[in-house]
Parts: C-alpha cells; structure tokens; sequence
C-alpha cells in the first residue's frame, strides 16, 4: 500500500473560524445565534476565538440551526487537533535537530561535507546524511565515537598540524564510498596480472586515475578518490570493504610518480597484510613517520620492486650519469614511465637535484 505523506500547515485552523464566516455570510449576530442556540454569548465568543473547541453536543446544535452536518464541525474539530499536534512535534523536532547540528558542527567538518555534496541545507535531511556517512543511529553515538577513534597504524609527524576531526571525516567518506562500490570478486591468486596492467596505465598515463579505477575493479579491488581536507596529511588509506579489499587515495601531490608508488604501497599492504588480517587499516602519508615501520617498510619494498624491478633497477645504477636522455631511453626498453624511474632515483640515492625536464604531472 502506497503511504500518503500528509502536509503540516504553518498554523491549524480552528473551526470557530469557520462559524464565524458562516453567521457574516449570513449576517447573523452572534448575539442572536448564542440566544437560538441556547449558549452563552462569551461561550460562543470563545469557540469562534479558537479558545473552546466545538464538542459533540455542539456540534449537534449547530446542525439543527444551520443545517450543516454535525460530522462535518467534528471532523474540522478533529483535523485542528491533529494539525496542533503535528506543529508541535514538528517544533520539538526542529529543537531536537538545532541541537543535533550544534553537536554535529563541533565533530564533524561541515564546510567540507558541503563541498562534496553532501549536504542540502535542510537540518533533517542533513543529520539523516551525517549519520548514514558515520555509520550511526544517533548523534549521542558520534560524540562516543569521536572520544574513542583509534587510528590504528595511522603515521604522525611532529613536523605536522593534524586535525583529527578531519581525519576522522576522511577516513568517513572513504568507507562511506567504499561501500557503495560494486566490483568483480576478489582472489588474491588472480593478481598476477594486475600489476602489468597498471605499468600499463601508468606508462601511458592518460586519464589515469579513471583507468586505475577501471583496473582495480576489474580485480576485486575497490577504489575511491577522496577530497584532501586541510591538516590532513593522508595519502592513502587501505582497509576492507564488504567482501573485497579497498584503496583511498586523495591526491595530494599530483604527480604520477607518487600516485604511482603510493597506490603500489597500498596494494602492497593488502598483499602483505590485509588478506591475513582483515580487521587492519592502514592510513600513510608519504610526510609521516610510521608507528608500525616493519610494516610500512614491507609496503616500500613491494612498491619499489614492483613498480622498478630489481633487474631493472640494476640497469639504472650501470647508467653513466642520471640524465634525461639515459632515464628516457630505460624507460622506453622497460615500458616504465620516466617520472617513476626519477622517482625511484631521487628516493634511493636521496638526490633530488637531478636536471630534468621530465614531466611528473598525473593527467
């Protein structure tokens, strides 16, 4: 059965206000009509006042003096109370819901949520939003939560100013568009061909992030890109989602080498650690320092290795001198973008004052 959803008017209206254009439509005092009808005349003023309502034996005399149906004065009688109810539940609502945005304002980074799409600016459809992206059932819950998030594995830096809220809000959206992601199963023993793929992208590097998309779904592997906040130093954030592995990375740098080898340390995590334990979550940031190094150094050497091998590797530390002309020429034989081999360079020889002109820009 279709539910009807019925308006709350601004402001009920009483039937008295209904006699009283009946008698002036009529030009009936109502003096006159209080004596026909055997009622006091302040009686009378007060029901046409919306003071006293119109009962049953009321309602019966105005029938017999005016000939319009008792049921009719009952039923307007009925609905004026029903509306009177549902304005001040409406009311009591909109308290309830101030109070809730206060609450919600002081955990949650509310300009941010706005800027994303997620908010409309009607109080109870944005609290609904709020509470569905946080996963609770009551704004009581998010204060709980808040003073109780962990962030396990999560890297910090003195060297760096981290909000929490927006932390936390990031971490939010990135389960929150997660699970909404549909992709094939995932089997960790078909993955043989994922990394190829990726080099594939990566050399190519048009439309990358679509294809990186595109490809890890292809695995099993969900993929979000999630908004940067300000003081919120994360690079990537690797957890399970449903019943496959997930990957959210907010692109702060903009450069293919670094996407490149942030998303390959995440997959590296769900290799290494996530399909052993699916409880872990893991948020990096290429500025941090690692609360877990033994694990964040085995996602470095899966990413370096699997996006510059060894063998390859060994081929870069024979080349005369780390020009362009000679990052080029091996990344050309190898199918590897050229920012990533400079990439790789910089890091393991701690130089970054290559001349170079190549471009390092995502597209």
């Amino acid at each position: 059965m279709k539910k009807t959803t019925n308006p709350i008017p601004y402001e009920a209206s009483h039937p008295g206000y209904l006699l009283k254009d009946e008698l002036d439509a009529r030009n009936i005092q109502q003096s006159d009509f209080a004596v026909e009808i055997g009622m006091q005349k302040t009686m009378l003023n007060e029901i046409i006042k919306g003071k006293r309502p119109i009962t049953s034996d009321i309602a019966i005399l105005l029938e017999t003096v005016l000939q319009i149906p008792a049921d009719y004065w009952m039923r307007f009688q009925s609905q004026y109370e029903i509306d009177l109810a549902r304005i001040k539940e409406k009311n009591i609502q909109k308290v309830e819901n101030i109070k809730s945005w206060a609450i919600i304002k002081e955990l949650v980074p509310v300009a941010y949520f706005k800027k994303i799409g997620y908010l409309v600016n009607d109080l109870t459809i944005d609290i609904a939003k709020i509470m569905e992206v946080y996963a609770i059932n009551s704004i009581t819950e998010l204060a709980v939560q808040y003073e109780n998030k962990k962030f396990a594995f999560h890297r910090k830096s003195d060297k760096l100013t981290v909000n929490m809220k927006n932390v936390w809000a990031w971490n939010m959206v990135a389960e929150y568009e997660a699970k909404t992601q549909k992709v094939n199963e995932f089997e960790v023993d078909n993955l043989s061909g994922l990394y190829k793929d990726l080099h594939a992208v990566f050399y190519e590097n048009s439309s990358t992030v679509e294809q990186v998309k595109d490809t890890l779904n292809n695995y099993g592997i969900k993929f979000v890109v999630v908004n940067k906040l300000e003081q919120t130093p994360i690079d990537g954030y690797t957890f399970w989602s449903g019943d496959n592995p997930a990957i959210a990375l907010t692109l702060r740098h903009q450069r293919i080498d670094n996407f490149a080898f942030t998303l390959m340390h995440e997959i590296g995590h769900i290799i290494c650690h996530l399909v052993q334990d699916k409880n872990l979550h893991f948020f990096d940031s290429t500025d941090n320092i690692s609360l877990v190094p033994q694990l964040e150094d085995e996602a470095d050497h899966f990413a370096q290795n699997t996006l510059v091998s060894p063998q390859v590797w060994s081929e870069i530390t024979e080349l005369p001198q780390f020009d362009d002309e000679n990052i080029n020429n091996i990344a050309t034989k190898h199918h590897i973008h050229s920012a990533i081999i400079l990439g790789q360079i910089n890091y393991k020889f701690n130089s970054y004052n290559i001349a170079n002109e190549i471009d390092k820009k995502l597209y």
